[in-house]
């Protein structure tokens, strides 16, 4: 049973790296973009709404795609040999490797998120994770398999984020370097390797990344942006920062955003909806829902109660 497609608004911003990517240009035509962006420079993402029945082949894709059928799904088919592999359906996943051709039988309905990679980017992910070259790190191809850790990700820590509010992007950024991650230890050809552990970061460096998140909560922070300021990769950095502060990145800034909020409410002259733009929240709605989510309160509540 398909699930009633939700009444999504687009919030992409047109012309972004997105569009450079065989597998989205292959459905852009006809398939309904719900949404779309750019995280970072090693990530981007599209979620996608279908009703077709068509043969669609993604030819040599320099990109990584992760694929989770939110919805719908059931009358795809992976179009190998005589006999065309059946499976697809709610919370299925697929796996497609840079530069491999695959051909798919697509029926009826389906709403689709895909998070792409960048082959480049999955060549820094690999030496920064293991220390070796990049060629010698496969991804296979996997079409049709459960992965909980992927779904409840994408469902749960992805989807539901305005895409096109800073406050959000630095998570989107996360989750999709963590997913990133999560390919190389479960799916690559050298799963079985030990990663690189590194300690904390310094209090320096904290010092000097604690200043950058303060002066910049009202941008669209990523990950790739903070972890320059510490001269470490992202993938290093998340795990180092979190070693160091007790909490992820993402939430850390989202918590400062909070805070900074928080002083503002303090001030009757400044409105709600001032006070969202200058913390990074894209409408009063948005500030709402993660203030309130965060402190149990509205931000109007706790304005009252603060005077």
């Amino acid at each position: 049973m398909i699930v009633p497609w939700k009444q999504d608004v687009p919030m992409f911003v047109p012309n972004g790296r997105y569009q450079n990517f065989e597998v989205y240009n292959q459905l852009i035509g006809d398939a309904e973009l719900l949404n779309a962006g750019d995280f970072g420079d090693s990530i981007s993402a599209a979620h996608w709404r279908r009703n077709a029945d068509v043969m669609t082949r993604y030819t040599d894709p320099d990109h990584h795609t992760i694929s989770l059928y939110v919805n719908g799904g059931t009358g795809i088919k992976r179009q190998i040999g005589p006999d065309p592999l059946t499976g697809g359906g709610p919370g299925r996943c697929c796996l497609m490797p840079a530069h491999l051709t695959s051909d798919w039988v697509v029926n009826g309905e389906v709403e689709l998120f895909h998070l792409y990679i960048p082959h480049s980017a999955w060549e820094r992910a690999v030496v920064e994770a293991f220390d070796i070259e990049p060629n010698a790190v496969e991804v296979p191809e996997k079409t049709f398999f459960l992965d909980p850790l992927i779904e409840q990700t994408i469902r749960h820590a992805m989807l539901p984020l305005d895409w096109s509010a800073p406050a959000d992007r630095m998570a989107m950024s996360s989750a999709g370097q963590m997913l990133m991650g999560h390919m190389l230890r479960s799916y690559s050809s050298k799963r079985d390797l030990e990663f690189r552990v590194r300690g904390g970061l310094s209090p320096q460096i904290r010092r000097r990344v604690f200043d950058f998140i303060e002066a910049n909560l009202d941008q669209p922070l990523s990950l790739e942006q903070i972890s320059a300021e510490a001269g470490l990769s992202p993938y290093h950095f998340a795990r180092m920062f979190r070693q160091s502060v007790g909490e992820a990145p993402h939430k850390y800034v989202l918590r400062r955003r909070i805070e900074a909020a928080k002083r503002m409410l303090r001030d009757p002259a400044l409105s709600v909806a001032d006070i969202a733009l200058a913390t990074g929240f894209s409408s009063q709605a948005h500030l709402t829902t993660r203030f309130s989510s965060f402190t149990g309160l509205t931000p109007a509540k706790f304005r009252s109660v603060a005077r």
